[in-house]
């Protein structure tokens, strides 16, 4: 193992447990109401969804899904700065919106990190690229010879495009190669990530557990009629009613 890969198991050994911690504290903080307002009911009522325990399941493995990619999105953004950081000895970015900074071969690279290579609409690249430009200029004004490059980095997926005129995007094996100069890294990095994986799973599903058994008696409850059926009218009224009763 190498220099490089001790470091980051050990980072990864360190903190790791802050994303199971925060994916079990989303769990155990979520609220039924939160969730149904979020859910499109007519959609389950065309998929011919005709139990508590269906309709629980599908809201909050939905919003497990999209709140796992953001949790772990963060935590690898962390991972990518250390890495970075015993490579090329820089640190993150202190510019707004900019995850990391650093010097290589005589330029200077301002990258913005996503989770995967689809994170974003139209709108939001918009976004980024002001404030690539800001960050650019920002740099110049201390220097205004540096050598600046814009890059997208995405911790997954492929690109095969990486030049996108204003800024590089670069994704899975060219991103983690790019900040370590190691080609391999985006396999090395797998392993550790397992530490102490099961039992975290273990107490995650206790945790998950619980919420569907709650939130199905707590369903059932408010929105099914005294015979079982689900009470659609009333499920939709507090969905999408301008005046709830």
């Amino acid at each position: 193992m190498t220099a490089l890969m001790k470091d980051v198991t050990q980072y990864v050994e360190d903190n790791i447990g802050v994303f199971h911690e925060k994916r079990i504290n989303s769990l155990n903080t979520l609220k039924l109401s939160q969730v149904l307002k979020r859910k499109n009911p007519y959609l389950f009522k065309a998929k011919n969804v005709m139990t508590s325990e269906q309709i629980v399941r599908g809201i909050v493995d939905a919003h497990i899904t999209s709140n796992e990619e953001t949790l772990f999105g963060e935590w690898l953004e962390g991972l990518a700065i250390f890495i970075n950081n015993k490579v090329f000895n820089e640190w993150k970015s202190g510019i707004p919106n900019i995850d990391l900074e650093f010097d290589k071969g005589g330029t200077r690279y301002v990258v913005s990190i996503k989770s995967g290579p689809n994170w974003g609409n139209s709108s939001q690249i918009k976004k980024m690229l002001a404030d690539f430009k800001t960050a650019k200029k920002a740099l110049r004004t201390t220097n205004s010879q540096l050598h600046v490059i814009a890059v997208n980095g995405c911790c997954y997926g492929k690109d095969n495009n990486p030049d996108k005129g204003d800024y590089f995007k670069y994704c899975g094996q060219n991103f983690w190669s790019f900040i370590s100069e190691n080609d391999n890294l985006y396999l090395d990095v797998i392993e550790p990530l397992g530490h102490k994986a099961h039992e975290r799973n273990e107490e995650y599903q206790q945790s998950y557990n619980k919420i569907i058994n709650r939130f199905t008696k707590d369903f059932a409850n408010e929105f099914c009629k005294d015979n079982g059926d689900i009470d659609w009218k009333k499920l939709v009224t507090f969905n999408s009613a301008a005046h709830p009763v």
